[in-house]
């Protein structure tokens, strides 16, 4: 799949405000649009390997498309959610642990740029990575 490979943020929009929805406080979000992630995805068959590393934390996340699973976002809100493919989408439906509202995420191959988008509470983001 197109997913596979090393990702580096190159750039965000909206991103600030999308962090504000969730509750991120304003010195987190100051960090957060500059840190660097990174994202190193590799597939096999349904199941999903990411490992997602930046200045503030690196992390391994497992999942198999369709089957459920827990995640902490770096702020450290708990979701609960799935990931599915949609055509040449990858779509993750998440509910928040704390209050249910859902956050949406999807990430696919737009031109040569990996398109990451989150739509939570009514504010929609991206964050676009190019291949390291």
């Amino acid at each position: 799949m197109a997913f596979d490979g090393t990702w580096k943020v190159d750039r965000n929009d909206n991103y600030d405000k999308f962090m504000e929805q969730l509750g991120v406080n304003v010195m987190k979000r100051k960090l957060g649009a500059h840190d660097n992630l990174k994202i190193i995805i590799e597939q096999h068959g349904d199941k999903f390997i990411i490992k997602e590393s930046s200045n503030f934390r690196s992390k391994d996340i497992e999942f198999t498309l369709g089957v459920a699973f827990d995640y902490t976002m770096a702020d450290g809100t708990e979701l609960h959610g799935t990931w599915t493919c949609e055509g040449k989408k990858l779509v993750g439906k998440f509910n928040r642990k704390d209050n249910g509202k859902e956050l949406l995420t999807v990430r696919e191959i737009v031109a040569d740029e990996l398109v990451q988008s989150y739509h939570y509470d009514g504010v929609d983001a991206k964050r676009i990575f190019k291949k390291a």
